[in-house]
This record gives structure tokens, sequence and C-alpha cells, in this order.
């Protein structure tokens, strides 16, 4: 959903774009998927996740932070969005991370 100049991604957990299954592996592993997966929604709004101007984490063990941080870091070299880490129970999927973004739109 787009208002006033922003692109509102809803939630992205690792599903395989292809299967649809969640993609196994670590933190960091399934943190790449969400971020490639928020890419192509972003994309098919006409925008780009480099524009994006804040993205919530969340992570069902924080332990797995630093991991999760460091592929975020490869989505964002120059400019990283503020960011908001949450600590949650459970994620739909049996998911480790899910991450949502709101992008500025050009």
């Amino acid at each position: 959903m787009s208002a006033a100049g922003l692109l509102f991604c809803s939630g992205q957990v690792p599903l395989d774009p292809v299967s649809g299954e969640l993609v196994e592996g670590v933190a960091g592993v399934q943190a790449r998927r969400c971020l490639q997966n928020l890419e192509a929604v972003c994309a098919a709004a006409g925008a780009r996740l480099a524009d994006a101007v804040r993205c919530t984490v969340y992570l069902t063990d924080m332990g797995d932070f630093a991991e999760v941080n460091e592929v975020y870091a490869e989505f964002f070299p120059a400019a990283p969005p503020a960011r908001v880490a949450v600590a949650v129970s459970a994620l739909p999927k049996g998911a480790n991370v899910e991450i949502d973004a709101i992008v500025a739109l050009s």
C-alpha cells in the first residue's frame, strides 16, 4: 500500500517465491530471503528497497541479531534505514525472521 509518497510493505517471512515453502536454515539465510522478497515487492510497486526509510525485524531469538545484522548491512551498504528489532514468541510458518519496510517513493 502506498500513501503520502511512502510504500508500506507487509512483513515478509522467508518463503521461496517458486515453491512457496519456508526457506530452512540459520537466521542469516532466512533474513536474506526476507530481504530478497522485500526487494521483489518494492520492484513490483516501481520502488527500490534501497530507498527504505524504516524496517522492522522480528526475531524469535534475539541471539540471532548479529547474524541478521550482517545480512541487513549487505542490502543497505551506504545508508541503512532506521531499524527496529523486536523479539517475538513465534512467526508464521515457523520462521525465525520476518522483516517489513517503509519505502520512500521517488
